[in-house]
């Protein structure tokens, strides 16, 4: 340990246990340290004596950040010097229902700043609903000439010129991912800002963007790119250049295809089938636009060795389903629209023994359209009778039953994440009337492992009662239209010993439900209430009492049922 370390971090004298652990050697414990790579790990390392908190700041090169609020870059630099790698979360996960104004922050240009003075060898930057301007592309691109790797997920405020700075300046970069975000997709000509000497890209993803892209610049890129492993493109590449890439890139792990929208003639569709048999070590499968059951056949070669089928960009039927899923046998994830209907999941059920994650989203995002059926009761439970590893389900539904939910959680008790949301706001179990208490409860109960609950439908007090109850390992809690009084709130916050996140809209809780949770917040990394009854003076007396947290009250000129509080 050099000398300022030394000056920072004195050795523990406390007792003798404390002096064997500070006389291990520090060379030693950080390299050892290297090899820890869960950040929770980290930070219980972090907690054992002084010298160990010292050892695993100096050797920690990647931080992840939940929420930008929760700490400053300030802090962040301070605390740790060498890092590498950042991962940062901004707005929360209902800024995806536009509940949160767009000026609300969560910009990344101010950590960028004083990222450039304090981490000039940074290397990977990944951003999850962070506002990111083309400028703080730009300043990105020349700041850091060791920059490898860019993700932006959910992101706002940039364009394509943005990208073309990226493209331009970034001569070792080996990751560009653009997912599901707001941009201001002007051409397609940014690819063309590669230079003709670059090689290293790995992961290229740009299936987000909507403009036609420079498919002569992608081709030579994909063909100079020998270590490319992950190539994702938008609806804009057509078959017959899907074909082309294919050719060129048969080293590839994850595929995000093109459209599927154009017919061929029978010697193009095997030509296709050729290219996807090219792919040996192909394991993810995503795009599929407009695909249908002309296609399908196509697609078959690369199927044996898939282990996430990612179809919640095609409109599939069960029978196109009935043909595709048999020719998966090792799928582990799989995301489908409710277009499957029951039908379709109960092919799920029958054909992937293997499957441990079901994500299925609504085709219509209208929670008032009865005209789609979609899934129901009947298709979870198939699911749940056919694939017993199921520990992460996020089921979008119309109707659901107490009963249905403890037929699934009994079935596959091993859930980490169930997220069931029930369209239509405290829709009652249908077959009965009566609230959906009992169904979450039975999740609660059963699945002793669960991490992350979505909780929808007519629910009570009860519900809460039984997560604050049974729920000791719950970390993420979301909740909308759901609770009677601040009772149950309170139950969560004084019942969830690891809870990290709670999310909640359009609830009746207030501030006895906010001021219940005095002890539990500086070990949260956030809480989220939109269309709740917290008032000004309740966030008052919260920041009175714990003047270290940050408190947001976004919506002030609002009447207090329509205040959205931030926590962080």
């Amino acid at each position: 340990m050099d000398s300022k370390r030394k000056k920072d971090y004195p050795p523990e004298e406390d007792d003798g246990d404390n002096r064997v652990v500070s006389s291990f050697p520090d060379e030693v414990l950080e390299r050892v340290l290297v090899y820890v790579k869960s950040h929770k790990d980290r930070s219980s390392v972090s907690l054992v004596c002084k010298d160990w908190y010292s050892a695993e700041r100096w050797s920690r090169t990647h931080v992840f950040i939940g929420n930008c609020y929760s700490v400053s870059p300030e802090i962040l630099i301070r605390r740790f010097p060498n890092i590498k790698s950042v991962t940062i979360k901004g707005k929360p996960r209902f800024s995806d229902f536009s509940l949160v104004p767009l000026d609300w922050g969560a910009n990344i240009h101010s950590w960028l700043l004083v990222f450039a003075s304090a981490y000039p060898s940074l290397e990977e930057l990944k951003l999850k609903r962070m506002t990111v301007s083309d400028e703080s592309l730009e300043f990105l691109a020349q700041s850091f000439p060791h920059f490898k790797a860019l993700s932006l997920q959910s992101c706002d405020g940039f364009s394509t010129h943005g990208l073309a700075a990226i493209a331009t300046h970034c001569k070792n970069l080996t990751e560009l991912d653009i997912q599901e975000n707001a941009i201001d997709d002007a051409e397609g000509r940014w690819l063309s800002c590669f230079p003709e000497s670059f090689t290293s890209l790995e992961v290229l993803n740009f299936a987000s963007l909507q403009s036609e892209v420079n498919f002569d610049a992608l081709e030579v890129l994909v063909a100079r790119c020998k270590a490319l492993r992950v190539l994702k493109v938008n609806r804009g590449v057509t078959l017959e250049q899907l074909q082309r890439l294919l050719m060129r890139a048969s080293r590839l792990t994850e595929l995000g295809t093109g459209s599927f929208s154009q017919e061929l003639a029978p010697q193009r569709y095997e030509e296709l089938a050729i290219a996807f048999s090219n792919c040996k070590k192909l394991n993810t499968l995503s795009g599929l636009w407009d695909v249908s059951s002309l296609h399908l056949p196509a697609l078959y070669p690369a199927c044996t060795s898939l282990t996430y089928l990612n179809l919640s960009e095609a409109c599939v039927q069960s029978t196109e389903l009935s043909k595709l899923l048999p020719n998966c046998p090792n799928l582990q994830r799989l995301w489908v629209l409710d277009s499957i209907e029951d039908k379709g999941l109960e092919v799920v059920g029958s054909s992937c023994p293997l499957l441990e994650e079901l994500r299925v989203f609504p085709v219509e995002l209208d929670p008032f359209d009865m005209e789609h059926i979609g899934v129901t009761e009947k298709g979870l439970i198939a699911v749940s009778c056919g694939c017993s590893n199921l520990h992460y389900v996020l089921f979008f539904c119309r109707q659901m039953t107490n009963a249905a939910v403890a037929t699934v959680v009994r079935n596959c008790p091993g859930f980490t994440h169930f997220r069931l949301c029930i369209m239509t706001p405290h829709e009652p179990e249908y077959l009965t009337g009566e609230p959906m208490d009992e169904a979450f409860g039975s999740v609660v109960k059963t699945c002793t492992k669960l991490q992350r609950l979505s909780i929808s439908g007519l629910l009570t007090d009860l519900t809460f009662e039984y997560i604050g109850k049974y729920a000791k390992n719950l970390e993420t809690l979301s909740v909308a239209f759901a609770g009677s009084s601040d009772l149950g709130m309170k139950c969560v916050l004084e019942g969830c010993p690891k809870l990290r996140k709670l999310e909640i809209r359009d609830c009746p809780f207030g501030n006895a439900a906010l001021l219940s949770g005095l002890e539990k917040y500086e070990s949260m990394r956030s809480l989220w209430m939109s269309s709740c009854k917290v008032t000004m003076n309740g966030c008052r007396l919260l920041a009175g009492k714990m003047p270290r947290l940050n408190v947001e009250m976004p919506h002030l000129s609002f009447s207090p049922s329509e205040n959205e509080l931030a926590l962080g």
